[in-house]
């Protein structure tokens, strides 16, 4: 099979088009009414999170995608190399990086030639907050930070 194809599984949305780290979204009605600009399918896809982390949301080609952001980098562009990947030439091959520390979440643009937008704003850095849009080229990346919650349990604790 030519490697340029994709294969059966990928196109069709249902299992991971890169790494392990990527989450299948359901496709339905969501739970509640989405933000101004907000796709409806994102809050469905935060509820159908279960484990607290942050997040990176988007639709590529009809799939909806979900990738936890579980390393400290992860490289958008259109390069073969790039965790989250468009193959689009409006994505440089390294357009943006997203860096995920201790003391947040940052996107900054890796000398892209269209720009990263965050809210609208091009920015060259940007920290990240939940709910905010990130733009790639032609594309739209939701950031989620799913917390411990009373449907997640909190990690044990050992009492001395």
């Amino acid at each position: 099979m030519d490697p340029r194809t994709p294969g059966e599984i990928e196109a069709t949305g249902t299992l991971p088009v890169v790494g392990d780290g990527t989450v299948p979204v359901p496709v339905g009605a969501a739970a509640e009414p989405p933000g101004p600009d907000r796709p409806d399918w994102i809050d469905e896809a935060r509820a159908s999170l279960s484990l607290p982390g942050k997040y990176l949301a988007y639709e590529d080609s009809g799939r909806r995608i979900v990738v936890s952001l579980s390393r400290e980098w992860t490289r958008i562009g259109r390069s073969l190399a790039a965790d989250v990947r468009f193959d689009d030439a409006t994505v440089s091959r390294r357009h943006a990086l997203i860096v995920a520390q201790a003391d947040g979440v940052r996107v900054l643009d890796d000398r892209s030639l269209n720009g990263v937008y965050v809210n609208g704003r091009r920015v060259e850095w940007s920290a990240l907050a939940e709910g905010d849009e990130i733009v790639v080229g032609r594309h739209t990346l939701h950031f989620m930070e799913v917390a411990v919650g009373a449907d997640t349990p909190a990690p044990a604790t050992v009492a001395e």
